[in-house]
């Protein structure tokens, strides 16, 4: 049986490119270092920083609608949706993670604009800090896969 063929590298030039971060506000403290691995990622690779817009909103259930007008008014590469939700005591963290998952692939169907999903969803405290900077910083990744989506990754 033969390997498979080595994927091609990521084109991840993000000069003159301009981009939208949407942040849920709710958990701040993860979001808002969720924000700054973006940011951090999408400069590092030649994002100007008056090219980077961060619209925040009250939580993660809210960033489609954020997304979709973000990308309707045009004039971005890509919108990176970042929030964070955490396990409760009943099933609501699912229900949030489920509509908003299925809200942002909407909106990018719809709009043919690419929106990433960042949005960490954990068990608890502690493993979302992990995922906002700790071991893995999910808001870098999703900025990353805004970089290659906007450059034509899947065409």
């Amino acid at each position: 049986m033969k390997a498979a063929a080595p994927a091609p590298a990521a084109v991840l030039d993000g000069a003159g490119r301009r981009f939208a971060i949407a942040a849920g506000r709710y958990n701040h403290e993860i979001t808002g270092r969720l924000v700054d691995g973006a940011i951090a990622a999408l400069t590092e690779h030649g994002v100007g920083a008056g090219d980077v817009r961060v619209a925040w909103v009250p939580g993660s259930f809210e960033l489609p609608l954020a997304a979709q007008r973000l990308a309707q008014a045009g004039g971005v590469s890509a919108v990176i949706c970042v929030g964070c939700i955490i396990k409760g005591e009943t099933n609501h963290d699912d229900l949030v993670a489920h509509a908003v998952a299925a809200g942002i692939t909407q909106v990018a169907l719809a709009t043919g604009v690419p929106i990433l999903f960042g949005v960490v969803s954990a068990n608890d405290r502690e493993q979302a800090m992990a995922r906002a900077g700790g071991t893995v910083n999910r808001g870098r990744e999703a900025a990353l896969a805004a970089l290659e989506m906007a450059a034509g990754g899947g065409r």
